[in-house]
């Protein structure tokens, strides 16, 4: 699990809803928390699944992680895995394969 800059972000990316499965959906989820790009944004609801990626906290003003998207693409290239044509390995939808390479 994901520590975050702090319990109000905590709170943000973590919101219980009981209405809508969908975080894009609920109107009451403002973060969109990519774990397996370490990326945070805010959610636009416009019925899509976009949002604005930011690199501040909202309450805290902590600069948050680094984006790892370009090391994720990099780490499936490395391994021979095409992501538009491959099937990607498990620990590629989570932050399980950056946790792997940090003890390589």
């Amino acid at each position: 699990m994901t520590r975050h800059c702090c319990e109000a972000m905590s709170r943000c990316v973590n919101v219980p809803c009981d209405q809508h499965k969908d975080p894009f959906a609920c109107p009451d989820v403002l973060i969109k928390f990519s774990a397996k790009f370490q990326e945070y944004g805010l959610i636009i609801h416009d019925g899509g699944t976009s949002s604005i990626t930011i690199d501040f906290c909202p309450w805290c003003g902590r600069r948050l992680p680094e984006s790892q998207r370009d090391q994720w693409f990099d780490e499936l290239e490395r391994r021979g895995i095409d992501p538009g044509e491959d099937e990607i390995p498990a620990e590629f939808e989570d932050d399980r394969w950056l946790t792997s390479l940090r003890q390589e």
